[in-house]
């Protein structure tokens, strides 16, 4: 998916919401259990009930693999299904690949080949050729880990060099010259408020991944008013607060709500912005 058509959907939709599936077993409503295969069934329910209020899904991969095989199926399932049924969907594989470039390119021939997701995951610490073999790849993009929404991403990515540079400052600067920002992304997690503010310094024109708004605690009018650009530039995820709001049979109707509720709230941001 190109940056055009990603914009064009958000304008469309009125909404620039990706929902993480980030489902786990322990977690979906009981009756799903007993179903052949659960964790699709799950998702499948959720992505009917939501597809009309976002614009991406991001499966985090850890909550498939813990499966083993049955939940890397689940998985493929579910990315065959949004393609099949909703092929304006930007999916994006939440891996947080990073390896030496030959393993690097297997990553990304599993991704971008065999399933033709439209982006993944990638951690920047091992430098340029570990993320180099996932560009170059027609209408698919690179989401390069900057700065987080954890705590821990205080230990390394807040530190400074001795020219005042803050580490994420360095990995976007440096990250910018390896690839055009209509390849590459960046994560920015929602509960860094201000600091998007350094963030759009640094990469003025790039789209950003943005976790941690709801469960998390992160502020969507923050994230907004610190780094929508022209074209909005923001995905911004919600994941708990969208699929476990009820554990119930009606589950699905209640993400459905929780969607809404999210995309209205863009919507009206949106036109505040004057790109609706």
């Amino acid at each position: 998916m190109t940056r055009k058509e990603l914009f064009e959907n958000i304008k469309r939709k009125r909404s620039f919401l990706c929902v993480g599936l980030d489902t786990d077993i322990k977690k979906i409503p009981q009756h799903l259990l007993s179903e052949e295969e659960p964790i699709f069934a799950f998702n499948k329910a959720i992505i009917d009930a939501t597809a009309q209020y976002c614009v991406a899904y991001k499966p985090n991969l850890a909550f498939y693999e813990s499966l083993g095989v049955e939940g890397w199926i689940a998985f493929e399932k579910t990315v065959k299904y949004i393609q099949a049924n909703y092929p304006d969907m930007f999916i994006i594989a939440d891996a947080k690949r990073g390896d030496i470039g030959n393993t690097s390119e297997m990553y990304a021939r599993s991704f971008f080949e065999h399933l033709n997701i439209d982006s993944v995951t990638v951690a920047p610490y091992m430098g340029e050729d570990s993320v180099k073999p996932f560009l170059g790849y027609e209408g698919k993009w690179v989401i390069l880990l900057a700065l987080t929404s954890n705590k821990g991403s205080h230990d390394f990515q807040l530190t400074t060099d001795t020219e005042g540079e803050q580490l994420f400052e360095k990995v976007m600067r440096t990250a910018q010259t390896w690839a055009t920002p209509d390849e590459m992304m960046f994560v920015v997690g929602a509960t860094q408020g201000e600091r998007f503010t350094d963030v759009r310094k640094v990469a003025p024109k790039s789209f950003l991944l943005v976790p941690g708004v709801g469960a998390q605690g992160g502020s969507l009018q923050d994230v907004c008013k610190y780094g929508m650009i022209d074209d909005c530039g923001l995905l911004v995820n919600s994941s708990r607060g969208v699929i476990y709001v009820s554990k119930g049979e009606d589950f699905a109707e209640a993400a459905a709500q929780a969607a809404e509720s999210v995309q209205k709230e863009m919507e009206a941001i949106l036109k505040e912005r004057g790109i609706v």
